[in-house]
């Protein structure tokens, strides 16, 4: 292992909540309701993806226009609910602490991803930020991971990633990393099954189990 790159959503912080009820207050709106299924279908997609996703569904301006309405909802969600994942920075702490680079790569545009990370206070905690509007092809394509790796002068096969989506996962297999599934909720863990390793709860211990397991496999 020579370095860690973690998603964010839903794996250092508790956002999917926030984010899921940000679309449920921009597309109550417009009289449309938002099932578990079709949140289920969108988690851990990027924001253009989920755009396109909703907009087959109900009418909605393009994406660009779109965002201003629905980052206004969500940032003020971030602004005065958003947590961090306690294991999730006891876990990052450990492997500052043993010299270990870490970066966070996020399906997130930019401007929430660097929100998020101000919020919680663990901005500058990360050698690199890799943020969703910032490659071609997002989760489950590697794009994300290849590219963190890249801006940390490693190899992607060298490196751990830790997620908590299919898609993230998917992506992280993809890329030729470790790949460490964290199951925020025990119906979560089948999804995440592709993953080397499927904890409850993310230790620095852990990490070093997916990198082993990826070696071995």
């Amino acid at each position: 292992m020579t370095a860690v790159i973690f998603d964010c959503d839903g794996t250092l912080v508790d956002s999917e909540p926030l984010a899921r009820r940000a679309w449920e207050i921009t597309l109550g709106d417009r009289d449309y309701s938002v099932s578990d299924e079709d949140f289920a279908s969108v988690i851990g997609l990027s924001y253009a993806t989920v755009h396109d996703f909703f907009a087959a569904r109900v009418d909605l301006p393009d994406s660009e226009v779109f965002w201003a309405e629905f980052s206004g909802a969500l940032f003020h969600l971030i602004d005065s609910e958003l947590r961090p994942f306690p294991d999730a920075l006891a876990t990052l702490a450990e492997l500052r602490a043993a010299g270990v680079p870490v970066a966070v790569a996020s399906s997130s545009p930019r401007e929430r991803l660097d929100r998020t990370l101000h919020r919680v206070e663990i901005h500058g905690l990360f050698g690199v930020t890799v943020a969703g509007d910032e490659v071609e092809h997002g989760k489950p394509q590697p794009d994300l991971f290849l590219a963190a790796a890249g801006r940390l002068g490693v190899e992607a096969t060298d490196c751990v990633v830790v997620e908590d989506t299919p898609p993230g996962v998917a992506a992280g297999m993809a890329a030729g990393a470790a790949v460490v599934g964290v199951a925020r909720a025990p119906e979560d863990r089948a999804g995440l099954s592709d993953a080397h390793v499927v904890v409850d709860e993310l230790t620095a211990g852990v990490v070093l189990d997916a990198a082993r397991a990826a070696k071995a496999a």
